[in-house]
């Protein structure tokens, strides 16, 4: 954990310091490191049996947990689009 931030910091500070070189293709640079830490992500809980063997598991309940987060921000506009609506019509009635 401790390492990460240190390598967070680390690059804020030569972002900083090197804030008004221009570097050319780094967002190529970015794009290619990122997907290859997915691979390497992918290969490593590929390669773990527990994730593996528990996968319709952790499938079931990241559904249960989307669906439930999906409902949830759908309620919560609907009371926000009422609200918001409410207050309008209270506006143009005065």
């Amino acid at each position: 954990m401790f390492i990460a931030i240190g390598f967070m910091l680390l690059g804020g500070i030569f972002g900083f310091v090197l804030r008004k070189k221009e570097f050319r293709n780094i967002s190529k640079i970015i794009i290619l490191l990122i997907w290859l830490l997915l691979f390497i992500l992918g290969l490593e809980v590929g390669s773990n049996p527990e994730i593996i063997s528990g996968l319709a598991n952790i499938g079931v309940e990241a559904l249960i947990i989307t669906l439930a987060a999906v409902f949830g921000s759908a309620v919560a506009a609907l009371l926000l689009w009422k609200h918001i609506n409410n207050k309008r019509k209270g506006l143009h009635e005065e």
